[in-house]
């Protein structure tokens, strides 16, 4: 039995690509870049996440790997969106 697609559903056709529904329009602040980063922590996603006072963040991902230096907001909330990306590929390959 083959089973139909869901309404709104496309069929895969190689590969995976999410593409983004809503594109930025503004620069993410750091209000935003740190409620990333704390969810992200406390989801277990990362090991560590740091605001820096010249507004850099320091990141870990696991408790042996080393600390990554993230150059303000943008590149944390862009660190987000690749976790967010790979942890949606991944379970779609599983299921």
């Amino acid at each position: 039995m083959v089973p139909r697609p869901r309404p709104g559903h496309r069929p895969r056709t190689g590969g995976t690509v999410i593409p983004a529904r809503h594109p930025r329009t503004h620069t993410p602040s750091t209000a935003e870049a740190a409620a990333w980063a704390e969810a992200l922590v406390r989801h277990q996603l990362l090991h560590a996440a740091v605001l820096t006072p010249g507004g850099q963040w320091l990141v870990q991902h696991r408790t042996e790997s080393p600390v990554h230096v993230l150059d303000g907001p943008t590149a944390m909330v862009a660190l987000a969106a690749e976790i967010q990306h790979r942890i949606r590929t991944t379970r779609n390959r599983t299921r």
